[in-house]
């Protein structure tokens, strides 16, 4: 059989399409020779986004020019203020290049160009559709990975529904494989992504709608119990039978994560453990070993605090409210206290702040402002990553599914030089792995014709293929699914393994944060008071005791308001 020949047609459009291509490039970088910068460009991008020392020699290497002919353009562009030199150890003779977020944002520009012609190419998007309303990249070529055909069959091709979720990576990247610009059901703008307290208002502020402005919501573990109990989420079980979502297939501890008195109102999408993340390389230069205690936290913050070199022993999070309410619990049970006693309900699961335990919570995170950033207690979950991603910080408190940022965000200078730790214990304690995540729900007020569809949509995001996904991009989601022992899924990531290694040690603790009705304002409660005792407000004593107060007023506040509606 003889090979099929280009017609003039389709040769002229395939030449249109490799000047759409070429143009934007050499208006978006007029340095001539634009093949010789596109080869330098690639490689110093490439090699930054996989974590390789990139050197003038390599770059001058990678443009398939005569070597002092690329070196000429290497030095061009530094002197551009496109690439970036940095020193490389003490010599001041060696140096890594970097792109410039000049060079970043030109390259991004010109990134998001191409993805617009390739949408209207091959993805059947409209010329009118916004790039970043599409991903290119989430699956390889062969196994994309569309929609359940039940979706399809109810709602077309573009399916219409809405999304509101935590603005974190696993999120993005579960918007990223729903817009995905070869299946061209899906929009990023079907998904509102914010952060946590958002979330937490957004979703109620829909609840008091007649109609839901959303079909599927994201509920933080420990809101489920308000979420259920107040009838802001309606139960799924028939539901999930029908789209197929089986418990067996969730890690034990995970799956009654969305259950309320024996139903199910939500099914867990992600969990995510709470890490002390160290420098590998500032340790062993220290000659430092990993800290299993509070005492031995302390200790190496000291010994690697240098403030007047830019870095500081830890950063954590302390901001007031959500962050140093959830700090203090954590490590609150790391000296083997609960804020409810483990299992309680319903009379019994009423919270009590341990003092003894509470002051010396309170007497580490004093010790840890002292080897912290100065504004530490405005660091939330965001910023402190941010610091210790940006290398300003020799540890960590942070979630395993942001510290994926570590190991792939462009911007890390901690790439492959971080290991992962439990909570080291703390006095009469011992060490933990406080686990936080989120399930997905239905707005009670969801018309019920369109339940079964964002149930089947949730059913897509739980697919093995996705899992897989988002597991062989390092996403630590382990313990939640079967495929944990898919060996090809453990190694797919440092933050994996951990997560694994740490659900295998028996480690994993959900109970930091009870799901009792009344945990978001107890813990508004707390992130006050703890605060206060932080920032010098009040005493220690004080904080605790004001603490147990309010909590103590906010319980016969709500048994009131029930005898009343009774």
């Amino acid at each position: 059989m003889g090979r099929a020949r280009t017609n003039a047609l389709e040769t002229i459009r395939i030449l249109e399409f490799l000047d759409h291509i070429r143009t934007p490039w050499t208006t978006l970088f007029p340095y001539g020779d634009p093949e010789l910068v596109w080869r330098i460009v690639n490689h110093l991008i490439r090699g930054t986004l996989r974590g390789e020392v990139v050197t003038i020699s390599a770059l001058a290497q990678a443009g398939y020019a005569p070597y002092t002919t690329a070196q000429r353009k290497v030095e061009e562009l530094i002197g551009a203020g496109l690439i970036l030199k940095t020193p490389r150890g003490n010599t001041g003779r060696s140096f890594a290049l970097e792109p410039s977020p000049t060079l970043t944002t030109a390259f991004e520009t010109y990134m998001r160009e191409v993805k617009g012609l390739l949408a209207r190419t091959f993805g059947n998007r409209e010329k009118t559709e916004e790039a970043d309303s599409y991903y290119f990249g989430g699956m390889p070529s062969g196994e994309i990975m569309g929609p359940p055909l039940r979706l399809l069959q109810q709602q077309g091709r573009r399916l219409d529904l809405r999304f509101l979720m935590a603005e974190d990576n696993y999120f993005i990247a579960l918007q990223n494989m729903w817009s995905d610009l070869r299946t061209s059901f899906g929009s990023r703008r079907d998904f509102e992504l914010v952060r946590l307290p958002q979330l937490y208002r957004l979703a109620m502020a829909n609840a008091a709608r007649s109609v839901s402005e959303y079909d599927v919501i994201a509920v933080n573990f420990p809101w489920v119990g308000e979420f259920a109990s107040r009838g802001l989420i309606r139960p799924i079980g028939e539901e999930l039978a029908t789209a197929g979502i089986k418990p067996d297939d969730f890690h034990h501890q995970f799956w009654p994560g969305g259950q309320w008195h024996g139903k199910q109102y939500g099914v867990p999408i992600y969990c995510t453990i709470e890490t002390l993340a160290i420098r590998r390389d500032l340790f062993q230069a220290a000659g430092l070993q990993a800290p299993r205690t509070f005492d031995e936290v302390i200790a190496a913050g000291r010994s690697l605090h240098a403030p007047a070199l830019g870095r500081y022993g830890i950063a954590w999070n302390a901001a007031r409210g959500m962050p140093i309410a959830s700090s203090f619990l954590f490590f609150l049970s790391c000296c083997g206290a609960y804020l409810v006693s483990r299992g309680a309900e319903g009379a019994e699961a009423r919270p009590i702040v341990p003092i003894k335990q509470g002051l010396r919570v309170l007497n580490y995170m004093h010790r840890l402002t002292e080897i912290s950033p100065p504004d530490v207690t405005e660091l939330d979950w965001e910023s402190s990553l941010e610091t210790f991603l940006d290398g300003h910080a020799a540890m960590s408190y942070c979630w395993s599914m942001r510290a994926t940022r570590f190991e792939y965000d462009t911007r890390s200078r901690v790439r492959r030089q971080v290991d992962y730790l439990p909570h080291p214990a703390g006095p009469e304690g011992a060490s933990v792995a406080p686990v936080g995540g989120f399930v997905l729900a239905i707005p009670a007020n969801l018309p019920s014709s369109r339940v079964q569809t964002a149930v089947d949509a949730i059913a897509w995001m739980h697919s093995p293929d996705a899992v897989r996904s988002h597991v062989k991009s390092g996403f630590p989601i382990l313990p939640r699914f079967s495929l944990a022992s898919d060996p090809e899924m453990q190694q797919s990531s440092p933050i994996v393994h951990f997560v694994e290694r740490v659900a295998q040690l028996n480690l994993l603790d959900t109970w930091q944060r009870p799901p009792i009705p009344e945990y978001p304002a107890v813990e508004r409660i707390l992130g006050d008071e703890v605060h206060d005792a932080l920032t010098g407000r009040k005493t220690d004593v004080e904080a605790l005791l004001a603490a147990q107060q309010a909590i103590d007023a906010l319980y016969t506040s709500n048994r009131e308001a029930l005898l009343e509606r009774l």
